[in-house]
């Protein structure tokens, strides 16, 4: 495994503009979608957003998206720099869950749980372009993986295909779908990208404002597991963004975990595709606006960022982004009082994301 990914890496050191083969089989490069002055860069490594590039308020182009420069850098990545995560994301507590009767043992990264996938779930994988349409007036990628019977410990093979689509004005949407080819398993994708609205290593992003359409928050233990299986109000805590407030009004006094910043997850209100968020930048006038259609979000807000090197010469430090990611309950398969998110044989899962920018 450490010969592949070594030789993954020096191949994609050259995967800039153009795809690079991989083999026979495989290409692994970087896509732009481009509408006017609105545009984002894709590779089919982890499915990750690298770029997305638009004007403020004057008018001046910025990339409000924290990176890395080349793919290479990205398959040594620890800090989930944009990509899609799955079979499962999030955590999974010790590992393990029991399905149908069968205890099933995943691999554990994160301690003694697992996150995200394992150790090599979908955002260390390569996926395959399906289709591309650099242009015109609906930019998209469509990118698809195979994920076989067993991998990182998971039951079933899985078809999951994720399209990354622009229009207009300054919309990005992210529509993702998985269908369980031969076994039940459980299915619960993230996009992990963190926004910075002044511009990627412009600074931290406590002086943003924020507001959340949720009202409830999933308690979370210092494992930052749903262990007490509670969904309590937002009123009266540090958690409460359903009035537009500065992202670092109150972190002092929030845990994510065993450091200081918000790694929360939250209950959105309503059903189906709605709000669930809200973000500005004061000093830029950049804006943004998701829509979503699944039931919760995890707010982080990079608290682990230490003098991480990204794109361009810029180095991210602590708060230096933030990331908005919607899914399914954490640890669902465990938990069996929140909504399921085990597919049955045939049938399909579907996550839909919009990202709506303005200045």
């Amino acid at each position: 495994m450490a010969r592949a990914v070594l030789f993954l890496a020096l191949l994609c050191a050259v995967a800039s503009a153009v795809p690079v083969a991989v083999g026979a089989r495989k290409m692994v490069g970087v896509y732009e979608l481009r509408r006017g002055d609105f545009s984002v860069k894709i590779t089919n490594w982890g499915c990750i957003i690298m770029s997305v590039v638009l004007p403020d308020s004057k008018g001046n182009l910025a990339d409000v998206v924290l990176g890395k420069d080349t793919i290479a850098e990205y398959v040594n990545d620890t800090s989930y720099f944009g990509p899609v995560t799955g079979r499962v994301a999030q955590r999974v507590a010790r590992g393990r869950f029991v399905l149908d009767g069968k205890v099933y043992h995943l691999y554990k990264n994160d301690g003694k749980n697992t996150i995200h996938g394992g150790g090599r779930g979908f955002s260390k994988s390569i996926w395959t372009v399906k289709e591309y349409v650099r242009g015109g007036d609906s930019p998209y990628i469509t990118l698809y993986y195979h994920s076989f019977d067993g991998e990182q410990g998971f039951p079933g093979a899985v078809d999951a295909y994720v399209t990354y689509r622009l229009s207009s004005p300054y919309s990005l949407g992210v529509h993702m779908n998985a269908t369980a080819l031969n076994k039940a398993t459980p299915v619960n994708f993230l996009q992990h990208t963190y926004w910075n609205l002044g511009g990627h290593g412009s600074g931290d992003v406590l002086g943003h404002t924020l507001r959340l359409f949720a009202s409830r928050h999933t308690v979370l233990d210092e494992e930052l597991l749903p262990s007490s299986g509670r969904v309590e109000p937002v009123a009266g805590t540090p958690l409460d963004f359903r009035t537009p407030t500065p992202i670092g009004a109150r972190i002092r006094s929030v845990m994510g975990g065993r450091i200081v910043g918000y790694d929360a997850n939250y209950v959105v209100d309503g059903e189906g595709m709605r709000p669930v968020a809200e973000a500005r930048d004061g000093a830029s006038g950049r804006a943004l606006q998701l829509w979503a259609n699944q039931p919760t979000m995890q707010l982080y807000t990079g608290n682990w960022l230490n003098h991480t090197r990204g794109k361009d010469g810029k180095v991210y430090e602590q708060y230096g982004g933030f990331c908005l990611e919607t899914m399914g309950y954490v640890d669902a398969v465990n938990h069996p009082e929140f909504p399921s998110q085990t597919l049955r044989p045939g049938q399909v899962y579907k996550h839909d994301m919009v990202f709506k920018f303005s200045f």
